[in-house]
This record gives structure tokens, C-alpha cells and sequence, in this order.
């Protein structure tokens, strides 16, 4: 009879379990299904760069085009459009299924993130869901067609493996999110304090610019110069100099007459200073980490930094959409609120930028520029020069108004309640043994 009931009960549980799946795996479905709704969406970004380097790829002979000056992105990115020019798939249908194929990805390292603090399928498979459904999230692999999924899926891997204790496979995916985007940067202070605290070796710090490096090579063997491989992030930095770019950031609280010359590198050596500074205090805290802590460190990084640097995008807390949503799965009593925020003033801004009004420049291109991030390109690799001042007379595009300082409003209060809660966090400390615990079983998730 005992016998009977056991397997009543395990039938019982097979159903229930096969039930959740197919219910997350319908969701996933409807997920992609949205995105595949816009795919026919030419966002300006599209219409202005990508469109162009894909067809500029496509007329000089796929990946021997890759010798060419022709975009400010780096060769990673750019190694996916050649791939494109060779299959039967139109460029911006292709472009947007590189991204949402990385969207999967960002919601299955969200997955197994969670699932270290929380057994079982319900909330690790909920905080990928929610991370799939965010609205920046889909429009801007499925509407935008932008590249931010990339990155930010291999630097949530790196996240990931930071936390299971394995940090050579950590700084080979902190390296792939580097390569695609400069944004990466944004996890590097968690880095920093983990190589401090001695959660991993200095050595793995390596790891990121070899493969950065490695990456470079198919370009070099296409007849790509050295020079230009190594400079791309450092002419990207180069290329705006506004305060912020509809980044809903402390720039929003100054005057439209602000002089950006003379603040920009204030914004930059402050925001090092405050970054250094937090590093130095969980140094000198002698805490002990847990994978709480971590987390924590990784979205106060993500949503701290962009806030803090001049010339941000508006994209640019997109990790932070990501990693604040997860931290809230960590401390939901506490942080529940915060991905709402940095939600909310992220997404509209986003409208901003992909519904423009018609008489708006495109993202990027003033009048006199080519519409090419870094003045755009010939195949004997020489530039234009996009001006860095707005023409006279020409209202700046990205000067502060009161709906973009509202947006700033949001996001500080996320910010201020990330920092907050981390300081909390770490002045708690955590009980003898704590670490042992959380690496225990971290190491055994599965």
C-alpha cells in the first residue's frame, strides 16, 4: 500500500514538474514571438550604421572587408555581420536574430544565477521570464536591433562563474563581453574587489584582455592594421562629447549651459574616485562575501558607473536592468522596488531615441558628419571628421529638459537605494561559516 502511494505521489510530482516546464517553455515562445513582431522595425541606429557596415561588408568581399575602416564597432560584432552576408537571411531580419538569440542567453545565466539562492524551477525560472519581458530588454533586440543582449549575456556568464568559483572560465567571459562592448567595463570595480578579497586569483584579470586580444587575430589575418584594432574603444570614447547622450544621469540636473569641456573629465575622475573608494571600503570592511554580497556589488557597479560617467547612451544601464532585477530575487524585501525604477526611466528614454521626431538628427550624426560613428569610412580606411560642436543657432539634441530630469530623478533613487542597501549588507557582515555555506552550494547548483 506504502509502495502505491510513493508512486501516486512521485507521478503526482512528475506532472506538477512537466506542467511548470511546458508553462516556461510557452512563455519563452511567446517571448521570441514578440520580438518577431518587430522585426520589421528600421530603427535610425539601423538605417544610419548597422545597414551600412552590413552592405559595405557585402560589396568588398565578406570577411576580407574586414581589412576596411568602415566601423567604429569592434571586429567581434562585425565577424557576425560577415557571417551574414554569406546566408539566404535579409540584414535586419539577421541582425535582430543574433540578438534575441542572446536575449535566451542572458535569461539562462539570469536562471542559474537565481537558482544558486533559490532551489527549484519557480524562481529562477520567474526572474529569467521577467528578464526576457522587460520592455528594454525586447525592444531592444526585437525593435532596436541593437548588440547591448551580447555583451551583456557573456558578462552575466562572467558573473555567473564568478559565484560558482571558477574564475579562469569567469575571465574568459568577462573577456567575450569586452570584446563586443566597452560597457563591460561597468562590472570591472566587482572585479577589482573580488581580486582584492582574494575570491580570485589576479592572474585570471589576464584572462580578459588575452581574450580580447585573440579575437583580434581573424581580423589581423584579414589584413585589418594592428593600430586600429587596439584604438577602436579609445576613438569611441572620443567621439561625443556631450555630457549625457538621453542617459537619464546625474547630467540631467545641470544647466543646458554647462561647459562640457570642463566637466567632463571632473564627471570621469569623480566617478573614479567614488569607485575606488567603495572598493576600498569592502576591503577594508573585512566582511566575508557571500553570493548575495556579490550579486549586490555587481548591480550597485552596473547601475552606479553609467550614472556617474559623462556621455553616456541611454542603453548604457542595461546590465543594470538585468543585474537589478536578479539582486531583487536576492533581497526581495529590500530591493523589490529598484528594476522598476531603473526600468521605468530606461524605457523612456528609450522612446526618446526609437520613435524620434522627424525633424531629429539621427543618434550620433550632426549636420556636416556622414552618419558614421567616427565620421564614417572609404575602403582606403580614411575617416570624416563628425563635429564635436553643435553648429550655431542648432538647438543641442541632447540638452537636459525637465522629462529627462524626472528620468534621473527615478534612476537616483534606484542608485542611492542600491548603494544603501549594499553598504546595509556589508556593515551586517555575515555569521561564522556563512561563506563556507554559499560556496558549498554554489559550487553544487545545478
Amino acid at each position: 500500500m506504502s509502495a502505491t502511494t510513493e508512486s501516486v505521489d512521485i507521478d503526482e510530482k512528475r506532472k506538477q514538474t512537466f506542467r511548470r516546464v511546458g508553462l516556461v517553455t510557452a512563455a519563452v515562445v511567446l517571448a521570441v514571438v514578440v520580438r518577431v513582431a518587430m522585426f520589421d522595425h528600421e530603427s535610425t541606429d539601423y538605417k544610419f550604421f548597422v545597414k551600412g557596415w552590413y552592405e559595405f561588408i557585402s560589396t568588398h568581399g565578406g570577411f576580407g572587408a574586414l581589412k576596411y575602416s568602415f566601423a567604429d564597432y569592434n571586429v567581434p560584432y562585425l565577424y557576425l555581420l560577415a557571417a551574414l552576408t554569406y546566408l539566404p537571411v535579409p540584414a535586419l531580419i539577421g541582425v535582430k536574430i543574433i540578438s534575441v538569440v542572446f536575449d535566451l542567453v542572458l535569461a539562462y545565466f539570469t536562471y542559474r544565477i537565481v537558482a544558486l539562492r533559490h532551489t527549484g524551477l519557480r524562481w529562477p525560472a520567474l526572474a529569467a521570464l521577467i528578464v526576457l519581458f522587460l520592455p528594454t530588454v525586447a525592444s531592444n533586440s526585437g525593435l532596436w536591433g541593437q548588440a547591448d543582449s551580447i555583451y551583456a549575456a557573456f558578462g552575466l556568464g562572467g558573473v555567473y562563474f564568478l559565484l560558482r568559483r571558477r574564475p579562469w572560465l569567469a575571465g574568459v567571459f568577462f573577456g567575450l563581453s569586452l570584446a563586443f562592448k566597452l560597457q563591460a567595463i561597468f562590472l570591472f570595480p566587482l572585479l577589482l574587489v573580488l581580486a582584492l578579497k582574494k575570491w580570485l586569483p589576479w592572474r585570471v584579470l589576464l584572462a580578459v584582455p588575452g581574450v580580447v586580444l585573440l579575437l583580434d587575430v581573424p581580423a589581423l589575418l584579414a589584413g585589418a592594421p594592428i593600430g586600429r584594432l587596439l584604438s577602436v574603444y579609445a576613438d569611441q570614447t572620443s567621439s561625443y562629447t556631450q555630457l549625457s547622450l538621453r542617459a537619464p544621469s546625474i547630467y540631467q540636473f545641470l544647466p543646458a549651459s554647462a561647459d562640457a569641456a570642463v566637466i567632463r573629465p571632473i564627471g570621469i575622475a569623480v566617478t573614479g574616485l567614488v569607485i575606488l573608494g567603495l572598493c576600498f571600503g569592502v576591503l577594508l570592511s573585512r566582511v566575508r562575501l557571500t553570493t548575495a554580497k556579490v550579486v549586490l556589488m555587481g548591480a550597485t557597479s552596473a547601475v552606479l558607473v553609467p550614472f556617474l560617467l559623462p556621455s553616456m547612451h541611454e542603453r548604457y544601464f542595461y546590465l543594470a536592468e538585468v543585474l537589478t532585477v536578479i539582486a531583487a530575487f536576492y533581497l526581495p524585501r529590500r530591493l523589490w522596488y529598484v528594476p522598476v525604477l531603473v526600468q521605468a526611466a530606461s524605457f523612456l528614454a528609450y522612446l526618446d531615441v526609437l520613435f524620434p521626431a522627424e525633424d531629429s538628427s539621427p543618434p550620433g550624426d550632426l549636420p556636416g558628419g556622414t552618419g558614421l560613428p567616427g565620421g564614417g569610412a572609404t575602403p582606403g580606411g580614411t575617416t570624416g571628421e563628425i563635429p564635436t560642436e553643435m553648429p550655431a543657432g542648432m538647438p543641442n539634441p541632447f540638452a537636459p529638459t525637465l522629462e529627462f530630469r524626472i528620468l534621473a530623478a527615478l534612476m537616483a533613487v534606484a542608485v542611492v537605494s542600491v548603494v544603501w542597501n549594499a553598504f546595509r549588507e556589508f556593515r551586517r557582515g555575515s555569521p561564522p561559516g556563512a561563506q563556507k555555506s554559499h560556496i558549498h552550494d554554489a559550487l553544487n547548483a545545478r
